[in-house]
């Protein structure tokens, strides 16, 4: 299965952005209220400056407490985005996934931005396609 593909099955309201100026605060607010797990940090809703995840928050809130929530999520995002093609295979991203320790990851078109996809989105897809391989296998094995 293709990312073009894993993009095609989700639902929801795309991809959600914030400027570098906005605070760990309302990037908090952000993530609670659509119950998300990560951030694209943007100038202009397509070429992504870095992301911000929940567990950058945590990690921040447990290092400085809750002073940090007003510093720009600019400070405290990846600005090293690791991302992938809509022609790259869902195999390869979760290895990247797997092998970076991360749960997001910005699919991209050329410099800009098309999508989001989480880790969960990608072993949702690839247990699909395993039971769309069992039916078929099981399918010729009884004769169907």
């Amino acid at each position: 299965m293709l990312v073009q593909q894993i993009l095609q099955l989700k639902t929801g309201g795309g991809v959600f952005t914030l400027l570098p100026s906005a605070t760990l605060s309302e990037a908090a607010k952000l993530l609670s209220e659509h119950r998300i797990g990560a951030i694209i940090i943007s100038k202009d809703g397509k070429h992504a400056a870095g992301i911000l995840s929940e567990r950058d928050i945590v990690r921040e809130l447990g290092k400085r407490g809750v002073a940090c929530m007003a510093d720009s999520v600019a400070k405290v995002m990846t600005a090293k985005l690791i991302s992938c093609k809509k022609s790259d295979s869902a195999d390869d991203v979760m290895q990247k996934m797997t092998d970076g320790r991360f749960r997001h990851m910005p699919v991209m078109e050329g410099d800009e931005m098309i999508g989001l996809i989480s880790i969960g989105d990608v072993v949702k897809a690839r247990l699909s396609q395993l039971a769309m391989e069992k039916d078929a296998l099981e399918g010729m094995i009884k004769g169907f």
